[in-house]
């Protein structure tokens, strides 16, 4: 099993993309607006991915937050709303946030789930900052560490019991950021001891089963490096001060923060400590360059797989979309 999840260019596989990703046996998959249509085809399209490797734990991600990053959009789908409301919440009443969001959470999951997508790229653990680039902005659960730990665990909570695997990002932490890195590379000058208020709700929530990097350069940690390639801010920041021992894929490597040939930009990841790849154009040239640059996943890689996997293992449904946000929104509406 090859050490990446790719993006896909369409609705339906093409005949290139069946037989590319039948020979390299990636770990999963990543969908985006341009692959889905309607419920009929969407569910289509999983499970063609399914069979074509005979896995049904096969780990299909997308990005479902709510507010302005949603893949899954109305009037097919319901919106949802962004971080910022319950993290305004929070302020008033933070136990009923708590349920809100894990509520909120748990109806995402209850539709992904109906039509075969078992991982969500939520919950941003990004401290807001006061100033920074609207990248993170509102998708954010609060600018205190406690409570986006706070939030951030119901997140997961609520995905978890509608049967989807949630991933934390991004880590260790994006929030500073001065600008977009789907654009150009960010570049945090914070010192060592202002970064900890940024790593403090991931080390928090350090048991989660997943998580996504930032490609971010963090120059008290790594003047040369963003942090999906640093082995010091994933060996030192992430696996130990953090203490993360789940999944770690990189943040989608076609971003224009990276730089070089995608082989080169995979296998740096991985290099670095990312057990995987993440690519999301669907950018045939691009997967074969990433295909040929890296391997299998290692043992500890594919242990740590199993295990985020297995958290939502036997799952065999849960409560419905509509009584799970009517209660979302009669909290929402009681504080």
């Amino acid at each position: 099993m090859q050490a990446a999840i790719y993006g896909l260019s369409g609705e339906q596989l093409t005949g290139d993309e069946r037989s590319f990703f039948r020979d390299c046996d990636p770990v999963g998959y990543i969908l985006f607006k341009r692959n889905i249509a309607d419920r009929a085809q969407l569910l289509a399209l999983t499970d063609d991915l399914r069979s074509l490797h005979g896995r049904d734990d096969l780990p299909i991600l997308i990005d479902q937050e709510g507010g302005r990053v949603a893949r899954m959009r109305p009037p097919e789908w319901p919106a949802f709303p962004p971080g910022q409301v319950f993290a305004e919440l929070y302020a008033k009443a933070p136990m009923t946030a708590i349920e809100a969001v894990r509520a909120n959470s748990q109806a995402i999951a209850a539709l992904l789930r109906e039509v075969g997508i078992n991982v969500d790229a939520l919950p941003l653990l990004d401290v807001r900052r006061e100033g920074a680039h609207d990248i993170i902005g509102d998708r954010a659960l609060g600018s205190e560490p406690m409570q986006v730990a706070a939030l951030g665990r119901a997140v997961i909570d609520g995905l978890r019991a509608g049967g989807v695997v949630g991933i934390v990002k991004h880590i260790p932490g994006h929030g500073r950021s001065m600008c977009d890195s789907h654009v150009e590379l960010p570049v945090v000058d914070a010192a060592d001891d202002e970064l900890e208020v940024d790593i403090e709700p991931f080390r928090t929530l350090s048991g989660a089963p997943m998580g996504m990097t930032a490609h971010v350069v963090y120059t008290a940690w790594d003047r040369e490096r963003p942090g999906s390639l640093s082995p010091v801010v994933i060996g030192d920041i992430i696996r130990r001060r953090i203490g993360f021992d789940g999944l770690l894929m990189s943040d989608d490597l076609g971003m224009h923060a990276l730089s070089g040939d995608f082989g080169a930009r995979a296998a740096g990841a991985l290099a670095a400590g990312c057990d995987l790849a993440l690519h999301c154009s669907g950018d045939m040239a691009e997967m074969v360059a990433i295909a040929g640059a890296i391997g299998d996943m290692p043992e500890l890689s594919r242990q740590r797989l199993d295990r985020a996997m297995a958290t939502i293992a036997g799952f065999t449904g849960g409560a419905d979309y509509a009584s799970l946000a009517e209660r979302r929104d009669q909290l929402l509406a009681s504080a």
